[in-house]
């Protein structure tokens, strides 16, 4: 009898999926979704595993990938192996699979709540209300800044920003855009007006970050940028932390230069400097832009397509790879 193949998943994922594994594999599943496991506890699952499901934040270094010599697979559930160590899976001949970017309209609600509660101070009525203080409803106390009808400027032009476009256009704003290549069919869908960076940080009101990371986007809004964006103006940032300088970001966040920032993401996580968590004039979250049940299903029932063709022998459409399989073939 062909023994079962053994799983191990990082944090819980959607009880469907692990419904469809445990028909096929035997699961171990570390029960605890409230923080990112910890390195030990990470190498003792590869350690026990033929295939292991990680998530965005989990470090596949190559650490976790040498504690198995028999490992035969890391199925995660990213867009991007960002954290996964794919030249030393692919040395030793260990597939790796992703997810593909089925994200955008769940990251961009993210985008637009953050922009809606930083103009807003909804993060400090909330704590107000909840400290029994209630100012009145005419009361300039927490006046804040109108999001209808202004200016948002999206840095990028892919799927989120797109997605993020359009709800701007509903709220009656003017859409900006600046990307590496124009987009047409957007500019006559959504209205987005093509623009240099230059021109975008000094006329927008919310500067929309949406770029990848790569060399040429890390870092790409620092001082200088900062220094040519209105002082009544927000960022706002559900792509890549380290998009932004982030030190950069706290001293104009402080000097006032600018009016406030909405973050989904930072430069290390879980680490974030500080002064930012001190901030009135910043509203943070824990990288909760795929953070839809819906979404979040789709993304664990693709990790096991993904994990049902390696272990059929075939190459799944979402591996980045796939060299290590066919040369196996």
């Amino acid at each position: 009898m062909t023994a079962r193949p053994r799983v191990f998943i990082s944090q819980p994922i959607a009880p469907s999926a692990v419904a469809r594994l445990r028909k096929i594999a035997d699961v171990k599943m570390n029960p605890d979704s409230s923080k990112i496991i910890t390195k030990p506890k990470m190498i003792a699952g590869a350690k026990r595993a033929d295939y292991l499901i990680s998530l965005l934040h989990d470090k596949v270094d190559r650490a976790v990938l040498r504690a198995n010599p028999k490992l035969r697979g890391v199925v995660s559930m990213s867009i991007t192996p960002d954290n996964i160590d794919v030249a030393e899976a692919t040395k030793r001949g260990i597939p790796v699979t992703v997810v593909p970017p089925i994200v955008a309209e769940a990251t961009s609600d993210i985008h637009f709540g953050l922009m809606l509660m930083v103009a807003r101070h909804m993060v400090e009525g909330d704590r107000m209300v909840r400290a029994g203080k209630f100012p009145g409803s005419q009361s300039n106390h927490l006046a804040g800044s109108f999001v209808y009808g202004k200016t948002i400027g999206l840095v990028g032009a892919g799927r989120i920003a797109q997605a993020t476009g359009r709800r701007a256009k509903g709220f009656g704003m003017k859409v900006l855009y600046t990307a590496r290549n124009r987009r047409p069919e957007a500019e006559k869908e959504i209205g987005m007006q093509f623009v240099t960076l230059d021109e975008l940080l000094a006329q927008s009101d919310f500067v929309s970050l949406h770029p990848g990371l790569n060399a040429e986007s890390r870092h790409m809004i620092g001082e200088a940028e900062f220094a040519r964006m209105k002082p009544t103006a927000f960022i706002i940032n559900t792509a890549r932390g380290a998009v932004i300088d982030e030190k950069a970001m706290v001293r104009a966040l402080k000097s006032r230069k600018i009016a406030g920032a909405g973050l989904d993401v930072f430069e290390n996580e879980p680490n974030l400097p500080p002064a930012l968590r001190s901030m009135k004039n910043v509203v943070l979250t824990p990288h909760l832009g795929s953070a839809v049940m819906e979404v979040r299903d789709k993304m664990a029932n693709i990790v096991v397509d993904n994990l049902e063709a390696l272990l059929a022998g075939k190459v799944p459409p979402n591996c980045v790879n796939p060299q290590v399989l066919t040369a196996k073939a």
